[in-house]
């Protein structure tokens, strides 16, 4: 009892001396407790003395009597709580050492221990040690500032993930969030973007829905820039242009065309920027009469008198049809002197229809007006090395690049419904290599391995640096129709969508 009640083991030793000076020294000396054992029973000595009474006391013990400096009298109750003998040991390390902790607990940072209910720790008061190690703080949690620092290093992906985290990004990040997905392939982290943004308190943001408009738009994805039209509680006239423009740049002008007739039904009193998108739409679907007769309306019914930006609209109407003439006369009636701004237009026209005189005198018109717009492409340089074809292939959410090769070697079988067109190789070869050259476009690489990589019936979207030959066009439309399938290509000219054996540019790029 004395052993477990003192909790240490020179103390029980001690006592053991006094209440027995029988036994032979040699005994008393040999008797040890081990440090481990020791440890323990203070251990216990702290939990019985302050979390439950003596347990084997049967009658409740008097009040102990005051400490006396006198010899140690005897009897059951002749030991008081401060039972320590201050003349033969003195308290061991009395300002370095540490009191145990309780048995049920882990020392945490600082050496702090965790302490009963209502008790002060058992290290309170004391002065702190110099080899103490300083406190730990906590990163902070990420917060919108990551998200956007993560959106400028292009790690969009990392950044939709903090979003699943739970991360709440306020109004102004949300906008630079979808402002920085311009690239098409880019478009998966858009969609989950707008989806968050959906589900948060500021989906009713008009400068946030024309953005998302404006984005979805240039990645190609018109049915999903039409969904955020469609959900958008208000509306403004950019939204409006936005969606026009949308479906202009995407070669879908009968859809545009048609939105601005929704628009009228609706109310909206049309502008002159309107009509500069309506323009753009009529130039896409080539609709060269219905283009004349909005250019009537702007200033007949609405009292919008047209400005050059409108002249040179309709001018690109005309030309994007194959007009090409008929457009040089339409230059010559203008009612003011044709400024540059017109025959680079004419320039553009000429060159993406094959009018090498047409695109010399448009350009030798717009460096007399100014001198500053004379082409590099007109300067005798060093003949370039021969680029090759880059090509993206945009599913599942991976990029894979196909090349041309060097070298040709694979026999290809010819198809019955494919014949191909050789008049756009232009390497002087016989005419069995010319087919074989043909077949090894990189457009026609990307879709065979998206059409084996990528589940059915969804759209397979290709991004090419270079202008996409005629060959490669039909050959396109005609893979839409036997897959089934929305083959959408970019080429450095403008999108084509081809569907069900057709494509949204007419067989005009």
């Amino acid at each position: 009892m004395l052993i477990h009640r003192g909790g240490n083991s020179m103390l029980a030793v001690n006592l053991f001396k006094l209440r027995f000076p029988g036994f032979p020294l040699p005994l008393l000396t040999s008797l040890k407790v081990s440090p481990a054992y020791s440890q323990t029973l203070a251990i216990r000595c702290l939990s019985a003395s302050y979390i439950a009474p003596n347990s084997f006391q049967r009658h409740p013990s008097p009040p102990p009597p005051p400490p006396t400096h006198g010899p140690r009298p005897s009897g059951p109750y002749s030991y008081p709580q401060d039972h320590r003998n201050p003349n033969q040991w003195p308290p061991q390390n009395q300002h370095h050492q540490r009191p145990p902790p309780p048995f049920d607990s882990h020392p945490t940072v600082g050496g702090r221990y965790p302490t009963f209910a209502g008790r002060p720790p058992v290290d309170a008061g004391r002065p702190p040690v110099a080899d103490d190690p300083p406190p730990l703080l906590a990163a902070p949690p990420p917060g919108p500032v990551d998200l956007v620092a993560l959106a400028q290093q292009g790690k969009l992906k990392e950044a939709v993930d903090l979003l699943n985290q739970g991360v709440r990004p306020d109004s102004p990040t949300f906008f630079d969030l979808i402002a920085f997905c311009s690239d098409s392939k880019h478009l998966d982290e858009l969609k989950k973007i707008y989806e968050f943004f959906f589900r948060s308190p500021f989906r009713a943001d008009l400068q946030i829905n024309n953005k998302l408009l404006e984005m979805f738009s240039k990645c190609g994805s018109v049915i999903d820039a039409r969904r955020v039209f469609d959900r958008m509680p208000d509306r403004t006239m950019d939204s409006w242009h936005l969606m026009i423009d949308g479906y202009a740049v995407n070669n879908l002008g009968d859809d545009g065309l048609q939105m601005f007739e929704e628009m009228r039904k609706v109310g909206v009193r049309p502008t002159g920027s309107t009509f500069l998108s309506v323009l753009a739409a009529c130039a896409s679907a080539e609709t060269v009469e219905e283009g004349f007769i909005h250019f009537d309306a702007m200033h007949k019914e609405h009292g919008i008198p047209p400005q050059v930006e409108h002249y040179i609209g309709l001018i690109e109407v005309l030309g994007k049809s194959g007009h090409l003439n008929e457009a040089m006369e339409f230059i010559e009636k203008l009612p003011f002197e044709p400024p540059v701004a017109v025959w680079e237009a004419m320039m553009n026209l000429a060159r993406s229809q094959g009018d090498v005189d047409l695109e010399d005198r448009a350009v030798e018109l717009m460096t007399f007006l100014d001198p500053s717009k004379i082409l590099l492409s007109k300067i005798p340089t060093p003949t370039a090395k021969r680029r090759s074809g880059l090509n993206m292939l945009d599913g599942r959410n991976k990029l894979g690049e196909y090349r041309l090769p060097p070298k040709i070697e694979t026999k290809v079988v010819k198809e019955q419904v494919y014949v191909p067109d050789t008049r756009y190789v232009l390497h002087d070869i016989d005419q069995e290599a010319k087919e074989q050259a043909l077949l090894y476009h990189s457009e026609r690489l990307a879709i065979a391995y998206g059409l084996i990589s990528t589940p059915a019936r969804t759209p397979l979207r290709i991004i090419k640096n270079l202008r996409i030959c005629g060959d490669c066009h039909n050959a396109i439309k005609i893979m839409s129709r036997i897959v089934g399938r929305e083959l959408i290509v970019r080429d450095n000219k403008r999108f084509h969508h081809f569907k069900d054996g057709k494509c949204s540019c007419g067989d005009y790029w």
